[in-house]
């Protein structure tokens, strides 16, 4: 089964991992998603993973700070194993079963058996990452996010303006037929 597993460091959910088990998984930043990343640079409902066949589709959900894969910002776009998924800082990784074999083009090595059960502990970077060489170059950590600005502002000046503009024509009106004295 197709996992993508947190790999940020310095992060409270770095290694965490979310199995990609229905057709269509929603991330972002708020509860309601099915893969929630609790990070001020990731949107509310930043993107959504569509599983077609062996093909992991990413959708963005006009996110503040985009959705890349590979340091490309995308709209829609296939996610193939082993490829870096970022959401505003977080990045994470596409791990998939037999990914190895499809990427190296050489059938997977047997799996070794094991006597004792293991438990599982987050992580955060395997040694094949630091072979990988960390970020893409150009990924600036420096430059800020942001969140996007509310519009309801212009909304309520509107009606502050239509407010002050009716009660000047109720004056002009009520001084031009009231009775004068």
């Amino acid at each position: 089964m197709a996992k993508l597993v947190i790999l940020t460091s310095g992060l409270p959910v770095t290694g965490r991992a979310h199995e990609l088990n229905v057709d269509r998984t929603t991330i972002g930043r708020v509860e309601d998603n099915m893969f929630q990343i609790a990070e001020p640079s990731v949107s509310s409902h930043h993107c959504e993973v569509h599983l077609r066949g062996n093909d992991v589709l990413i959708r963005d959900l006009n996110s503040t700070n985009g959705t890349f894969i590979n340091n490309e910002r995308i709209t829609e776009s296939v996610l193939k194993p082993g490829q870096t998924l970022r959401l505003g800082n977080v990045e994470l990784k596409l791990e998939s079963p037999g990914a190895a074999a499809s990427a190296t083009g050489t059938a997977p090595a047997p799996a070794k058996r094991q006597v004792e059960p293991t438990m599982v502990i987050p992580r955060g970077v395997s040694p094949s990452d630091l072979e990988s060489g960390g970020r893409p170059p150009g990924f600036d950590t420096s430059k800020e996010f942001s969140k996007k600005k509310s519009k309801t502002g212009y909304f309520w000046l509107l009606v502050a303006a239509m407010g002050v503009v009716i009660i000047v024509l109720l004056w002009i009106v009520y001084t031009q037929i009231a009775p004068k004295k």
